[in-house]
């Protein structure tokens, strides 16, 4: 595998948790919260400089990293403490590391989109084939733009297909039809064959939008959004045991992957393309992932956030912060046995295969 694109991934997945420990930061200075340290990397640290009330470091494991407030998990007797804050002040600053890796997500998409797509496949039947049964007064008609499939949104045109074969032949179909929506409901298509056609078809025909500034920007949204349909659609699959805990990737396999990817390019260019791609769509993953309600991950601390507020609401009782943290240090505990076996599963996958 090449070096170079080792050395890439690692750089990128670094730019990923340095976005996101960013949002915690910016968020928090904006706030008003004492930030004691903003670190990139866990380990001896290799780098470090204090800067006004905060020390800034670069630390040798380019892996992970922290923004550590004062008074993160217990009340301490100052004001710009974390736990001195009101409760939206907290669930925004929380909030801040996912929101940066999605956007960092839908900058690389954009860019991507941008520099390289001269049309993007549309959503919008633009004909049929010859004999089509599923066109007419009462069905699809050309100009209809797909919007949902059996309540899924269509993001891009390959949802159309991929929701079409999920299904058993009988649809809740949404279209645009002249500026309204059209609902077909219990509306039956399946792939037949047509005259001068080597397979099976639906028998519409999709076209294409010329890449304007404004469908780029559109078509870079929806492909972001789609991202975080696959980390969902991934979690379902986990929850409902269709996929196993070795399915999953850290860092390691994660790093792997990505320089697997480009390695895999017919051309630089197509190795850089896709590289950042992957990018977009684990920095989407790690948004999500981080947003679960799962202690130790910002969403477990935005749950429980909620969960004392509503319970001081109640007893008219403040909690004492010692007791989320102590959730948060179990929970921590849980995921780094989690990280490591995960992490054992990718190495040992990579000398194996």
């Amino acid at each position: 595998m090449s070096v170079f694109y080792i050395i890439l991934a690692i750089l990128l997945f670094g730019l990923m948790v340095g976005i996101h420990e960013g949002g915690h930061f910016a968020a928090a200075k904006a706030c008003g919260v004492k930030v004691e340290e903003f670190s990139l990397g866990m380990g001896p640290a290799i780098w470090k400089k204090r800067k006004g009330e905060t020390l800034y470091a670069l630390r040798c494991i380019p892996f992970g990293g922290y923004c550590m407030m004062t008074g993160e998990d217990e009340a301490v007797d100052d004001p710009r403490a974390f736990t001195s804050q009101p409760a939206w002040k907290r669930i925004i600053i929380l909030f801040a590391g996912a929101f940066m890796n999605f956007v960092l997500g839908f900058v690389i998409v954009l860019i991507l989109y941008g520099s390289s797509a001269y049309a993007y496949r549309g959503t919008q039947i633009v004909s049929f084939q010859d004999g089509c049964p599923y066109q007419g007064e009462a069905g699809l008609q050309v100009g209809d733009r797909f919007l949902k499939i059996d309540g899924q949104r269509i993001y891009l045109q390959s949802d159309i297909t991929d929701f079409l074969q999920q299904g058993d032949g009988v649809y809740d179909i949404v279209v645009r039809r002249d500026g309204r929506r059209v609902t077909l409901k219990d509306f039956p298509m399946t792939r037949i064959e047509y005259p001068g056609q080597s397979r099976k078809l639906y028998g519409f025909n999709l076209g294409y939008e010329e890449a304007t500034p404004l469908t780029t920007l559109r078509y870079s949204w929806n492909t972001t959004m789609e991202f975080g349909r696959w980390v969902w659609m991934g979690l379902r699959e986990l929850v409902h045991g269709r996929v196993s805990v070795e399915d999953m990737s850290g860092p390691v396999g994660i790093v792997d992957y990505m320089a697997e990817t480009g390695e895999q390019a017919q051309s630089l260019s197509d190795g850089l393309y896709n590289v950042f791609y992957f990018t977009a769509f684990i920095t989407v993953n790690l948004a999500i992932m981080n947003l679960l309600p799962i202690p130790a991950l910002d969403g477990g601390r935005i749950f429980l956030l909620l969960v004392s507020q509503v319970i001081e609401a109640v007893t008219h009782k403040k909690l004492d912060p010692k007791y989320e943290g102590y959730i948060h240090a179990a929970g921590m505990v849980l995921l780094l046995g989690l990280m490591a076996f995960v992490m054992f599963h990718d190495i040992w996958r990579i000398f194996t295969t």
